[in-house]
């Protein structure tokens, strides 16, 4: 299956690697290192100067865009074998439609990514150039714009909807009062793998959060780890099976994870999305939900979906950055359940290019003691 495949290949190119140098740190960091420093046969002006996670978030938006995996285009010598840097007929190809895109964006729209991989292949290697007709007379396009047009009438506002949400969880004092939590539950992913995965998620208000997964089952596989230190504006990814074993996120996808860790605690949510908008309300699994899109760190776009009966949130979409296309990443939350006064969803599913993991919560303990190391750089095994 090539989306599997696709995953698999990510594990073993990884997500991200090396971080910023933040000034005025006591501990200084290492300049990060480039696509172009980190991988072998990077050319491309477009991708060499990318961090790591946005290049490999473009390798993403490539193979999603073509509906391949990365074997398609990195086979060595027209084997099965991947070869990573080998110049494939494909693989030139390649490089010339990510300056083609970038030329295309930089010439007409002022370097802004209104043209993607997505725009013209839609799945598919080739893109179509005539319209079938029953595609012309048959159901309009449902394909949703990354920027949510705003409703010019709408029945409610933004900060309205935000704030049925934290009422709806249980109430601002409530919220305040939130200054941590240890969620433990099972894992699985979009291919099982033997006995499912044990997950915890560590969260100290305002912006520290880490997401560890074991396979007590499945050793080899190692754990998986993403995290975000608030102190130290530092995040971490650990892939054991990958390549690099373990990366310090650098790019846009560090938006992502400070996003993520500053809406573990939803009281702030005013607070961390800027340039709030209402989009027209759609639907989710049947229900209507109404739409709030905002600005997170650093100009992250972030989108909200939230049910117009009971305000809770049903769905976050966010975009990372790459230079032929946004990068999704989508969570799903439902089985709202109180503890003690403030409402945790016990089921997410957490989903990006390379792969979706479904989580059920089965404890959650608030406003417990947890060790600043818990948010720092993981340790392989442990």
């Amino acid at each position: 299956m090539k989306f599997w495949s696709r995953r698999l290949v990510f594990e073993v190119a990884g997500m991200t690697v090396a971080g910023f140098a933040l000034a005025g740190q006591a501990m200084a960091q290492e300049k990060p290192k480039t696509a172009g420093e980190t991988f072998k046969n990077v050319t491309t002006s477009t991708l060499k100067g990318l961090t790591v996670d946005e290049f490999m978030g473009s390798m993403g938006v490539m193979a999603a865009a073509l509906g391949w995996d990365c074997a398609d285009c990195h086979n060595g010598a027209g084997t099965d074998k991947v070869v990573w840097e080998a110049d494939t007929p494909r693989k030139v190809m390649a490089r010339k439609m990510t300056e083609m895109v970038a030329v295309i964006n930089k010439t007409n729209f002022g370097g802004a990514p209104l043209v993607s991989c997505w725009t013209c292949h839609h799945g598919r290697d080739f893109p179509a150039t005539t319209i079938a007709l029953d595609t012309l007379y048959g159901p309009p396009n449902d394909e949703r714009d990354d920027i949510v047009p705003k409703d010019p009438q709408p029945q409610v506002t933004a900060e309205q909807v935000l704030d049925k949400y934290t009422q709806a969880l249980g109430g601002a004092q409530k919220l305040a009062g939130l200054t941590s939590f240890i969620a433990t539950g099972t894992q699985e992913g979009y291919v099982d793998v033997k006995g499912g995965g044990q997950f915890q998620i560590f969260a100290k208000a305002p912006d520290q959060r880490t997401v560890q997964i074991r396979f007590p089952d499945a050793p080899d596989r190692g754990d998986q780890t993403r995290s975000y230190d608030g102190h130290t504006g530092i995040g971490w990814v650990t892939t054991p099976r990958a390549l690099l074993g373990e990366y310090q996120v650098t790019g846009s996808e560090l938006d992502g994870l400070k996003l993520d860790a500053e809406l573990s605690f939803p009281g702030q949510i005013k607070q961390v999305l800027t340039n709030l908008r209402i989009g027209y309300n759609e639907s989710i699994d049947g229900k209507e939900v109404l739409v709030v899109q905002g600005t997170g760190p650093r100009g992250l776009l972030a989108t909200l979906f939230f049910d117009k009966q009971s305000g809770l949130l049903v769905r976050l979409l966010r975009y990372s950055r790459t230079p032929i296309g946004r990068v999704p990443t989508q969570v799903d939350y439902s089985d709202y359940r109180d503890v003690n006064g403030i409402k945790f969803p016990f089921k997410y599913k957490f989903s990006w290019l390379d792969g979706r993991d479904s989580f059920t919560i089965n404890d959650v303990k608030t406003n417990v003691p947890i060790e600043e190391s818990r948010f720092g750089k993981p340790s392989l095994g442990k």
